[in-house]
């Protein structure tokens, strides 16, 4: 078994939430949160920023932590144990472009029930629920838009 670890965000300009779409050969097909994987010498804080402005173009700042996800999936030689941590993000911008390379396709802002609907996994609908809900406590609070919050 190996272990894995990565980094994410839910990012969110003027209450929409930003999503990827996947199609690699057509096998792996879905709406996802960006994320990816810590590289030596980086803070999850830093790849968690990192990943979200390679696969989508955002320039994105941190709010807060909103937890993890773990889920286990197989390869050809090994089961993969992946943990993933996620921040609540804040974006000024509705611009994103989805990186070809990593077989993203399209990119949007959506409206919170139409982001939870459309996500592929169940983990990352949970960590949306969670950040969403972090979001609209720090909207009542009028503390959103504000540029430190830790």
């Amino acid at each position: 078994m190996t272990k894995a670890t990565s980094c994410g965000g839910v990012v969110i300009f003027r209450g929409k939430i930003l999503l990827l779409y996947k199609n690699y050969r057509n096998k792996y097909e879905g709406w996802v949160l960006p994320k990816g994987t810590v590289e030596a010498g980086e803070e999850f804080k830093e790849t968690a920023l990192r990943e979200v402005k390679e696969e989508t173009g955002v320039d994105a700042s941190i709010v807060k932590y909103v937890g993890k996800s773990q889920y286990s999936f197989n390869t050809s030689q090994d089961v993969v144990m992946k943990e993933v941590h996620w921040y609540l993000m804040m974006s000024d911008s509705y611009f994103s472009k989805p990186q070809r390379e990593e077989y993203f396709v399209d990119s949007g802002y959506y409206k919170y029930h139409e982001a939870y609907h459309l996500l592929k996994f169940t983990n990352e609908r949970q960590i949306l629920e969670k950040a969403y809900s972090e979001y609209i406590e720090f909207k009542k609070s009028n503390l959103w838009g504000r540029k430190k919050y830790y």
